[in-house]
């Protein structure tokens, strides 16, 4: 894991910390937040980090509601912290 994969995990963590219970944030906002210009070319990692965190059971991945795997989900997905976990990553 590279120093771009731990800013991405972090900025999910920071994101969902700053949210309210149960809700969720698109993995495009934690690649804009370690990269406003090069967001784009981010997605996939962005995409792969949440991966990372939904296996170790920090964050879910969901898609129209519903938590799937985001290395077989296809078009936008959703991160948001477990359900009733309420917890930070760390």
């Amino acid at each position: 894991m590279d120093d771009v994969d731990t800013r991405l995990e972090t900025a999910i963590d920071a994101l969902l910390a700053d949210r309210r219970d149960g809700a969720s944030i698109c993995p495009s906002e934690a690649a804009r937040a370690v990269s406003s210009e090069g967001w784009r070319e981010l997605m996939p990692a962005a995409r792969a980090a949440a991966g990372r965190l939904a296996a170790a059971g920090a964050v879910e991945v969901t898609q129209r509601g519903e938590v799937v795997d985001v290395t077989t989900a296809r078009g936008p997905v959703r991160v948001r912290r477990p359900r009733g976990s309420g917890r930070p990553l760390g």
